[in-house]
């Protein structure tokens, strides 16, 4: 990414980060990692996707995925990305007619498919 990178090589933002070489470790590196492991899973977006149901049941497709932050949310498709105040804003645009209904569906780690394993007939 050398678009950020100035002559000499550094980041061209260097000049304006202060020296904190001086400044003690507040805490070990095991203890300082698990620091930064909390923050990052009490501030991580909630993962969703934006399913198009075809018919009653007949057929669905992931039409996007999004991230819901605090304030609004995230959401990207094959073709565009949009910011929405909540997820469930989302739905009308994914909406088509009265035979494509959308859907939020929340993100579950544990309802995917075990490696090795094929989708139920």
């Amino acid at each position: 990414m050398t678009a950020f990178l100035d002559h000499g090589g550094r980041h061209a933002l260097h000049q304006q980060v202060p020296d904190l070489g001086a400044l003690a470790p507040i805490c070990g590196e095991h203890e300082f990692a698990a620091i930064v492991a909390r923050m990052v899973a009490d501030e991580a977006p909630r993962l969703f996707a934006v399913v198009q149901e075809y018919g009653e049941r007949v057929d669905a497709v992931i039409a996007a995925w999004g991230m819901a932050f605090d304030d609004h949310s995230e959401i990207v498709t094959h073709q565009r990305r949009l910011s929405v105040r909540a997820p469930e804003n989302a739905l009308r645009m994914f909406t088509v007619g009265d035979h494509i209904r959308a859907r939020l569906v929340w993100f579950d780690p544990d309802a995917a498919t075990p490696v090795g394993d094929e989708f139920p007939r």
